[in-house]
C-alpha cells in the first residue's frame, strides 16, 4: 500500500519550490506518474504535480531542440522538430499507453539505465534545465551527481540537431526492453556513442576502449555477456556511420 499522505498540484514554479523546500516533509514530484506505483515511498510522502508548472512544448531554437520537461512521449515522437533517432528511440520506451503519458522531463529525472531514449539524449548533447541553476546542465553531469535536482524542478530538456545517426540492440524479443542497446551520431567530425544496460544510468562511451565496463548482471545475462554484446552494438553503430572514430 502507497503511503502518499496529501496530493498538490500547485499552479506556478515558485509555489512548486516553496513546497518542495519545506523542512521535514517528505516530497516527491510526479509528471506523467507512470512510475508512482514502481517505487518505494517513504511514510507520509506528500506529493507534487507539476503539470500546471512545466510548459509540454517542442520549439527549435537555432540549433537544438528544446521540449518543455511536461511534454509526452507520444508528443514528442509527432514533434516535426524531433531528430529521427530520438523519435525512433522514444518508441521504445514503452506501449503507446505508457508513452502517451510518461514524460520528457520524468524520463530524464529517472534516469532508467536500460533506456534507449536517454542514449539518445546523450549523443545529441542534452542539456537540462533546472529551477534554482542559472545554466543548462549537460545530461552526463546529472547522471553523475543526482543531488543536483534536490528540491528542484526539470524545467527543459534541449538536444542538438544534425549529423548522422545509428542505433543497435539486443533483447530477448524484437518487443522486450532491450538488454544492451547503442546509439551513435556523427556531426562535424566528432563522433558521440552511448550504450544502455551497462551501467547505472545509460553512459557516452569511447568505442576503442570497452574494456573497462562493468555492467551489471541479472537473470538475462551475466557481466561478461553485456559487455561482450556492447562491443558487438557499439562496432555496428560505428560501421553503420561510415567507420567514424
Amino acid at each position: 500500500m502507497k503511503t502518499i499522505s496529501v496530493y498538490h498540484r500547485p499552479d506556478s514554479l515558485d509555489e512548486a519550490v516553496l513546497l518542495l523546500e519545506r523542512p521535514g516533509v517528505t516530497t516527491t514530484l510526479i509528471a506523467g506518474g507512470t512510475t508512482l506505483n514502481t517505487v518505494a515511498l517513504p511514510p507520509k510522502t506528500e506529493v507534487v504535480d507539476i503539470q500546471d508548472v512545466v510548459t509540454a512544448t517542442a520549439a527549435r531554437q537555432g540549433d537544438r531542440v528544446v521540449y518543455g520537461a511536461m511534454l509526452r512521449l507520444a508528443d514528442l515522437i509527432a514533434a516535426d522538430e524531433t531528430p529521427p533517432l530520438l523519435a525512433e528511440l522514444a518508441k521504445r520506451e514503452g506501449p503507446n499507453t505508457l508513452r502517451n503519458a510518461a514524460t520528457i522531463g520524468g524520463t530524464v529525472a529517472e534516469g532508467d539505465s536500460e533506456s534507449e531514449l536517454l542514449s539518445g539524449l546523450l549523443v545529441h548533447d542534452a542539456r537540462v534545465s533546472i529551477s534554482g541553476h542559472d545554466d543548462p546542465i549537460p545530461l552526463p553531469e546529472l547522471f553523475a551527481d543526482w543531488s543536483l535536482l534536490d528540491r528542484s524542478v526539470i524545467l527543459s530538456v534541449s538536444v542538438a540537431i544534425g549529423g548522422e545517426t545509428a542505433s543497435a540492440r539486443t533483447g530477448r524479443t524484437p518487443a522486450d526492453t532491450s538488454i544492451v542497446a547503442a546509439a551513435g551520431r556523427v556531426v562535424g567530425g566528432g563522433l558521440n556513442v552511448a550504450v544502455s544496460g551497462v551501467a547505472a544510468t545509460p553512459i557516452l562511451v569511447d568505442p576503442s576502449d570497452l574494456s573497462t565496463l562493468q555492467p551489471p548482471a541479472d537473470f538475462r545475462g551475466s557481466s561478461e555477456y553485456r559487455r561482450e554484446i556492447a562491443e558487438v552494438l557499439v562496432t555496428r553503430v560505428v560501421a553503420q556511420l561510415g567507420g567514424a572514430s
